[in-house]
């Protein structure tokens, strides 16, 4: 991969474990600073950073709830205090689940996963979006699930968040490409974290690949999507679901 840009650095929401934490340190393999955010778990995003310097890279635990409408603000100064440069590359990581049949789905779960997970990343992409068109380079890169592609009974609210994150990907990637920004997202299907721990052998047997997929193997597609040799791609969902979704 190519490195970034030598004045920018990273911001990976919800980056204390998981595809978060896989995307951080792909990410600063590349050469990025990278800012892993953290709402609760400060010991394992210290532990990231820890791992990602180990190796060479540069890297930073930011505290902030993205819920929270004053955090993006906060967030970004954090980082780019810390790495005396502005934020070039977004990753909007930071999900929740509170599943329910549709009939029975309370309005403080829909608004709770509907906040953290579609208005909190437009937030987010708001604010990056600024510095981005002033350097004339930016990458985002919004993790939406199969489930924005494909019915899942149970998680109206999850779905209808991540098929907004979608179309709100695709919009702003119109918006902003003739200014060298790209705005992309990944849709992970099963993948092996803690979120997914209790998926049964059955709903397993749904897809083609037969297995769960790996944090790293989402990350590798994050980070293609963040390097110079995705320039031309903008406004893609690229599925890392072992065929779910086709």
């Amino acid at each position: 991969m190519a490195e970034p840009p030598a004045q920018g650095c990273a911001l990976v929401t919800g980056a204390s474990r998981g595809i978060g934490a896989a995307i951080a340190r792909a990410l600063a393999g590349d050469g990025w600073p990278v800012g892993v955010n953290y709402r609760a778990g400060r010991e394992a995003a210290e532990a990231v950073v820890a791992e990602i310097e180990a190796a060479g890279g540069r890297a930073v635990a930011v505290e902030g709830d993205v819920a929270d409408h004053s955090t993006p603000d906060g967030l970004f100064q954090a980082v780019e205090a810390h790495f005396g440069c502005p934020v070039l590359a977004l990753v909007n990581n930071a999900g929740i689940t509170d599943d329910d049949l549709t009939p029975t789905l309370t309005d403080q779960a829909w608004d709770a996963v509907i906040e953290t997970d579609l208005n909190a990343a437009f937030r987010l992409m708001r604010r990056a979006l600024k510095p981005m068109m002033r350097a004339r380079f930016g990458r985002i890169v919004n993790v939406s699930s199969v489930v924005g592609l494909r019915a899942n009974p149970g998680q109206a609210n999850y779905a209808a968040a991540k098929a907004g994150l979608i179309a709100l990907t695709r919009t702003a990637a119109v918006e902003v490409a003739r200014r060298g920004i790209t705005v992309n997202a990944v849709a992970p299907g099963w993948i092996d974290t803690d979120m997914t721990a209790g998926v049964s052998t059955e709903l397993l047997s749904q897809v083609p690949a037969r297995r769960a997929g790996t944090p790293h193997e989402v990350a590798a597609c994050v980070r293609f999507l963040a390097s110079a040799e995705a320039s031309y791609v903008t406004g893609a969902v690229l599925s890392v679901d072992g065929g779910l979704a086709a």
